[in-house]
């Protein structure tokens, strides 16, 4: 089975950090991906831009609005993902356990599914 951990930081916590302790956060977490893709675990690791690059899309009743990041509401962005393959709930949960990030940031782990099942 597959299962995503979304990687949910609090918004401008990057920018608190010195050059030194993003590089070793940083080199913690490729550690770490490349610890899931040596068992074969990793189906995709990406880390995302700051909300500042962002833009959310919207469509109502036939029309589109586009929102330009930062969102005045965002207390939290997603930072980044690590999508898993061959895995249970249980392996996802103990992997989400060992991500670096879980120190920093939240992990949330999902199971990979269609949408329109409850």
């Amino acid at each position: 089975m597959s299962y995503l951990l979304l990687i949910h930081e609090p918004v401008g916590q990057r920018a608190t950090r010195t050059r030194a302790e993003g590089e070793a956060a940083y080199a913690a977490m490729v550690a770490f991906a490349e610890d899931l893709q040596r068992q074969g675990q990793l189906r995709a690791v990406e880390s995302l831009t700051g909300l500042d690059q962002a833009t959310r899309v919207e469509q109502r009743d036939g029309a589109v609005r586009l929102l330009d990041g930062p969102f005045a509401e965002a207390k939290e962005m997603v930072g980044g993902f690590f999508l898993l393959q061959n895995v249970d709930r249980e392996q996802a949960l103990a992997i989400a356990q060992r991500c670096p990030a879980a120190a920093w940031c939240t992990v949330e782990v999902r199971a990979l599914g269609p949408c329109f099942l409850g």
